[in-house]
């Protein structure tokens, strides 16, 4: 079941999720929107021949309060809000419909699984032939939560747990090259 607006402020207010920094008008009817952060990171294209899974990626970190994406590029960045999943809860992160009308694609990797704390990292890819700017403060995600019919003993204890600023791909962490 989808947390309507009613139920999320009931939750948010008794610290059930946890979400930093937010406003009412934040608050939608079936979701809660996401603001993006001042950080960004992009694959250092001068260190790179190839990219595989194996090999940890070199990235470039940017801070700055606006950002260009060049046409058919793609950068990381993070939401300003830290969250909390409860251990009997998913999220999951889509973009607003009106930044997807302008040609940018926001992906957060799908599920955010029970007991991620942490911020979002979001990959974003301009679409467009055109460039697109970005301002930290913006509304440009929305995170939608859904309750699951057992609450788990165990939440997420992951690569991304815990992540503050934009993280970088972790694939070559995972088990199965090892």
């Amino acid at each position: 079941m989808i947390l309507s607006s009613h139920s999320l402020k009931e939750k948010l207010q008794n610290k059930e999720i946890i979400i930093n920094h937010i406003g009412d008008h934040q608050i939608q009817p079936a979701s809660i929107d996401l603001r993006l952060a001042d950080e960004f990171m992009v694959v250092d294209e001068h260190q790179h021949e190839i990219i595989d899974m194996k090999t940890p990626i070199k990235y470039r970190e940017i801070k700055a309060n606006s950002i260009v994406i060049p046409p058919k590029s793609f950068i990381l960045a993070k939401t300003m809000e830290y969250v909390e999943i409860p251990l009997d809860h998913v999220a999951f992160v889509e973009g607003r419909s009106s930044i997807g009308r302008l040609g940018l694609f926001i992906q957060n990797a799908g599920w955010i699984d029970p007991g991620f704390k942490g911020t979002i990292t979001l990959e974003l890819f301009n679409a467009c032939n055109v460039p697109i700017k970005l301002e930290s403060g913006r509304r440009i995600c929305q995170i939608v939560f859904v309750i699951m019919d057992k609450k788990l003993d165990v939440g997420y204890s992951g690569k991304y747990l815990g992540q503050i600023s934009v993280t970088g791909s972790r694939a070559h962490e995972d088990k199965e090259i090892k």
